[in-house]
């Protein structure tokens, strides 16, 4: 159909040839199978020359509309796998939204205006299901450094370690840096839901030789200190889950003994690693982590 156009645009077998590079004996049997192929005329002489016929103007014309078309898709598909345009489902946690996530989308946007951002929080008991299956791109989860899951990259964004939060004038507030051990026979807050964070909190406990005895169980940072504020327990809280909200009537201390920390990663399938605009975000990611 491009063979067909440009005769109709030059007015002739010869001058499309020469405009097209070919031989006019070329053109003219290109023309001969695209009119048997619609099974009717599409040019008819005139003199020394060639004028289309109606359907050969009409064909001429859906020519122009596809070469422009693709034209428009191959501009489409350079943006894209540039990164300037597209979209992403990013799922994060919600200690990470505020402090973490939001700088790293604001920067993003500025420098990639056109790519088109999904923001949604995790499963926190299964937060990486989304991205094996394909239905996130990125997810800002909290998981060990050294245990990739099995067609998943991780990026290490930032270890966040948990302190101590007591009621004000405890017994032990008094103190700098408090060893895990000496929490062991407190009456513990539970400020973390089912998942890996819960995880790291029982694993410290555990290295450090108790279990602890959780006398309220909230799942939420800032009910955890309220409930630690009125005097029932004691709760341990990651900086991140302290950065936006302290009650007035906790003290926090560091830890030790060992200290209880949770690594937050990016994680990203394996085979969409290298997109520009993934790429971006995990670098919009580690910057704000960093900061």
């Amino acid at each position: 159909m491009q063979v067909l156009r440009a005769v109709v645009d030059h007015g002739s077998v010869s001058a499309a040839a020469g405009a097209l590079g070919y031989t006019p004996s070329a053109v003219s049997q290109q023309v001969a199978v695209l009119e048997r192929e619609t099974g009717t005329a599409l040019l008819e002489r005139v003199g020394r020359g060639v004028r289309p016929t109606a359907a050969g103007l009409l064909l001429a014309g859906h020519a122009a509309t596809i070469e422009r078309q693709v034209a428009e898709a191959g501009a489409a598909l350079a943006d894209l796998r540039s990164g300037r345009t597209g979209s992403l489902t990013v799922r994060y946690f919600g200690t990470a939204g505020a402090p973490l996530v939001a700088p790293a989308v604001a920067a993003f946007r500025r420098a990639h205006p056109r790519v088109r951002l999904d923001l949604g929080m995790t499963d926190p008991e299964d937060p990486l299901t989304e991205v094996l299956d394909g239905r996130a791109d990125l997810a800002v989860v909290v998981h060990p450094r050294d245990t990739p899951p099995p067609g998943l990259r991780l990026v290490h964004l930032r270890d966040d370690p948990y302190r101590a939060v007591l009621p004000t004038g405890h017994r032990l507030a008094a103190k700098r840096v408090l060893d895990l051990a000496e929490l062991a026979d407190e009456p513990w807050v539970g400020a973390e839901p089912p998942g890996p964070c819960r995880t790291v909190v029982l694993g410290a406990c555990d290295a450090a030789g108790f279990r602890p005895s959780v006398t309220v169980d909230t799942g939420d940072y800032a009910t955890a200190q309220g409930f630690v504020a009125a005097g029932l327990g004691i709760a341990l809280v990651p900086l991140l889950g302290l950065a936006h909200h302290r009650h007035p009537g906790v003290t926090v201390r560091r830890l030790r003994g060992p200290e209880p920390v949770r690594t937050l990663q990016a994680a990203v399938r394996t085979g969409a690693w290298g997109q520009p605009a993934l790429a971006a975000l995990v670098a919009a990611l580690r910057e704000a982590a960093r900061r």
